[in-house]
């Protein structure tokens, strides 16, 4: 058989860089050299390169030939995966595909994108994703440039249950648009049900670039380009059936918190997880709660209604299948419409006032107040599909091996008088007994790691249950001997009865791994001590640090503490480091951008 010459007019390579890769190719077999020719195209999926393979072989750095770049602005990883099948999609129809996280986009070359697509997921009120802010930063400055070459498709996931629902995507799709990028699709904006807007805008993505790109490759090279080492057979949509083996509440009796220490057996699964990464976990929805809402609408519960294509019971749809104990502004809206009740028809046409009804009136207590009959399959169309909830994992599989700790408040509350508990905390915490089934998946987290060199010091600002992965981080310092120095800044309402994990902390301090915690107590003392106080009361000392290399870590809650703490880290910086307010503003974007500066909110 003769051997086969490719074509290659422009050679990307210098004379050395080929020398070099003989040499490191030579005595491989035709299996080794396979596996290799995927690994490296791999690693073109993994930046934004600008080389290009066409159909005939050849390679060209031309930016004609620009790979389609689908970029991933995630949250809580549902952009990342909607992403990874889109760019599945392209590469399946022989297009030339980049996927990159918006962590990692070189943004200040976006102007040499030709197309590009963004899925973009919205954090709480209206925020962009922790690892998309630098590039949101940047596009709304005056250092943006003009995209006139660009053209650009965005898709939004978001949740209805907020008032800004898909913000970021609309945001991202003004933008672009404004800085001259051309759209090739309308923007599309979806719920948390968005798999069936997502199929239907995948396809008309692919068909629609199919018209734009002439450029495409092998289908050998296609299916390499789509090979991930990181695959697991665990995942969002395929749980690992794990067990609970301990629920311990880590606050004390007189503590009006409810915060329980969980750990998942995990067993012999093979399940991994860094720290820093989160569990999902896929809840039941409560029977009593079940019971009350089938009562108050007339429904028995034994229905016969349609789910995912399957006939099943009424009461087993809305257990496993529907979310129960958030409600939205279209619910009310639903509910509104199809009872013809005048007092929710009134909200209607004052948005605030619907959305605040919604955020604090739980389903089954609108229908309470507002009573009406609904026929099964009505109700189901009414409702949204459940969804999991994603926990920071409080360990590190170097100490506890096949478990996965989390540290859960519970949410509990009252409405009328009654009361009224979380889906998932709730789960966790009152109706999953030890050894019971549940079903939990890891979602990773590349933007919150610790250091790769162990001797950097970390800064870790946590109050309540913000502290969870920094007790991973801690674990997992400790059994692989790093020497970089730690600092903790916790707070929480009572130092005697909301100090979580006290134990272990002092034992980190006093062994010495530890070097240094502040801790704020809110409630303490005449006036409130909040974490983002200590910062300020020691800047000096967080500015040396900072200095010396450290990296700073936040978790905990979105809407507040992270903008608070932002805030006082910019005004130590300032101080400081004697910056004007856009120096300082400036600075705090290098560190993200350099991964120093990771935050892990919700």
């Amino acid at each position: 058989m003769s051997e086969k010459v490719i074509s290659m007019p422009i050679l990307p390579l210098s004379q050395e860089q080929l020398a070099h890769l003989k040499a490191a190719t030579a005595g491989l077999d035709s299996v080794q050299i396979a596996w290799v020719s995927g690994y490296l195209w791999g690693l073109t999926s993994q930046n934004t390169s600008e080389i290009s393979i066409t159909a005939e072989g050849s390679a060209s750095a031309s930016a004609s030939v620009r790979p389609i770049t689908v970029l991933s602005a995630s949250q809580t990883g549902n952009a990342r995966r909607l992403a990874v099948q889109l760019r599945d999609d392209l590469v399946h129809a022989g297009l030339s595909a980049t996927l990159v996280n918006a962590g990692d986009y070189k943004f200040k070359q976006i102007d040499q994108e030709r197309q590009l697509i963004i899925v973009a997921s919205t954090q709480g009120e209206g925020d962009a994703p922790e690892e998309a802010i630098a590039l949101y930063k940047y596009l709304f400055s005056k250092k943006a440039p003009a995209l006139n070459q660009t053209q650009f498709a965005i898709f939004g996931l978001g949740d209805t249950s907020y008032e800004h629902f898909c913000q970021t995507g609309k945001d991202f799709d003004h933008r672009l648009a404004e800085l001259g990028a051309i759209r090739l699709l309308d923007r599309v904006d979806a719920d948390v049900d968005y798999q069936p807007l997502a199929e239907q805008w995948r396809q008309k993505v692919v068909e629609r670039l199919k018209a734009e790109v002439a450029v495409s490759l092998p289908s050998s090279i296609a299916h390499a380009a789509i090979t991930d080492a990181t695959e697991t057979k665990y995942s969002k949509e395929q749980p690992l059936i794990a067990s609970l083996s301990v629920n311990q509440k880590i606050t004390s009796r007189s503590s009006d918190r409810d915060v329980r220490h969980i750990e998942i057996d995990l067993g012999n699964s093979g399940l991994s997880y860094q720290p820093g990464d989160a569990l999902g976990v896929w809840f039941q929805n409560d029977a009593e709660l079940i019971e009350l809402l089938l009562t108050e609408l007339g429904l028995s519960g034994d229905e016969q209604v349609e789910v995912h294509g399957k006939i099943e019971p009424l009461r087993d749809a809305l257990k496993f299948h529907y979310e129960l104990t958030q409600n939205t502004a279209a619910i009310v809206e639903f509910y509104a419409n199809h009872t013809g009740d005048a007092r929710l028809t009134e909200l209607l046409s004052d948005k605030a006032g619907l959305q605040a009804y919604a955020h604090h009136t739980p389903i089954v207590d609108m229908v309470r107040r507002n009573p009406a009959k609904l026929d099964a399959q009505t109700l189901l169309s009414m409702l949204r599909p459940i969804t999991p909830r994603l926990y920071s994992i409080a360990s590190s599989q170097e100490e506890v091996g096949n478990e996965a700790h989390l540290t859960v408040a519970v949410v509990r509350y009252e409405v009328d008088g009654q009361a009224r508990t979380g889906g998932a905390s709730g789960y966790l915490a009152d109706r999953l007994e030890e050894e019971g089934d549940i079903a939990v998946f890891v979602e990773r987290n590349p933007n919150f790691r610790l250091p790769d060199n162990p001797q950097t010091p970390v800064i870790m600002i946590g109050p309540g249950t913000g502290i969870a992965p920094f007790r991973g981080f801690m674990q997992q310092r400790e059994a692989t001997g790093a020497t970089g120095k730690n600092w903790l800044v916790f707070g929480n309402p009572h130092f005697t009865s909301d100090f979580l994990y006290q134990v272990e902390w002092q034992r980190y301090a006093k062994s010495g791994l530890l070097d240094r915690i502040d801790l704020a107590w809110s409630r303490d003392l005449e006036h409130k001590v909040y974490v983002q106080d200590k910062l300020r009361e020691n800047g000096s000392e967080l500015w040396q640090w900072i200095q010396s290399g450290a990296h700073l870590y936040v978790c905990g809650d979105a809407n507040r503490m992270a903008k608070d703490v932002e805030r006082a880290l910019l005004d130590v910086v300032s101080t400081h480091g004697a910056m004007t307010p856009e120096q300082a503003d400036e600075y705090l974007s290098e560190l993200r951008l350099e991964k120093r500066y990771q935050r892990d909110v919700y």
